[in-house]
């Protein structure tokens, strides 16, 4: 049994309850509001010192000994070895599959949320710094739309890349980002994983009572 610490509309977070629908392995959901901040509150942080959400406690870890672990792509691996699937073992598919899983934890997801702090939350409207991030949101999502207009997937078969990059660029998509409608193969691949009915289910989690 997997414990999964997470909160709703949180892309990060998203990817991995996507994962766990994916792979079909047992968990429970443990919100995480960070609206109220309780992921700076100690009995988080005893779970993932970095006070952000996702964050998974394997119960059944290696050797039978539960582990902890936080940071999406760190449990995106795990998962996936763990249940040999999503992620080639070896070779080039496997390297192909890191190097796009990366290419969305140091580039599609820190862009889009500096974007979004700067458009949508700064306190103060700064130019500048709203037109950076508008061009460097569209210069990665012009890389994904290249890649995407010989390709299928984002490596050679459906992986936990395109599932890292799914949430946030749904997310873009959700808000009207500027010029996102003119991406037409990124369109295309983001219509074609909504349709898998588990990833839908997974994007739902957790469903919060009002």
């Amino acid at each position: 049994m997997i414990d999964l610490y997470t909160w709703t509309g949180a892309p990060n977070a998203q990817k991995i309850s996507i994962m766990l629908e994916e792979i079909g392995l047992p968990y429970t959901v443990h919100p995480v509001d960070i609206e109220k901040g309780e992921q700076r509150a100690a009995p988080y942080l005893a779970v993932n010192p970095n006070g952000k959400v996702p964050a998974i406690v394997d119960r059944a870890g290696p050797h039978g000994a539960p582990l902890t672990l936080f940071g999406s792509g760190a449990i995106l691996v795990y998962l996936a070895e763990k249940s040999g699937q999503l992620l080639a073992p070896a070779g080039a598919e496997r390297a192909l599959t890191l190097q796009w899983l990366m290419f969305q934890i140091g580039h599609i997801g820190p862009t889009f949320h500096d974007a979004y702090y700067f458009l949508a939350q700064a306190p103060e409207r700064l130019p500048p710094a709203m037109e950076y991030f508008l061009v460097e949101c569209a210069r990665v999502l012009g890389v994904l739309d290249a890649h995407l207009g010989a390709h299928e997937f984002l490596a050679p078969t459906y992986s936990i890349a395109d599932i890292a990059t799914y949430p946030w660029v749904a997310a873009a998509i959700g808000a009207h980002l500027p010029g996102i409608e003119t991406f037409t193969n990124l369109q295309r691949w983001h219509a074609q994983i909504t349709a898998r009915p588990v990833v839908g289910r997974g994007m739902a989690v957790p469903v919060v009572a009002s």
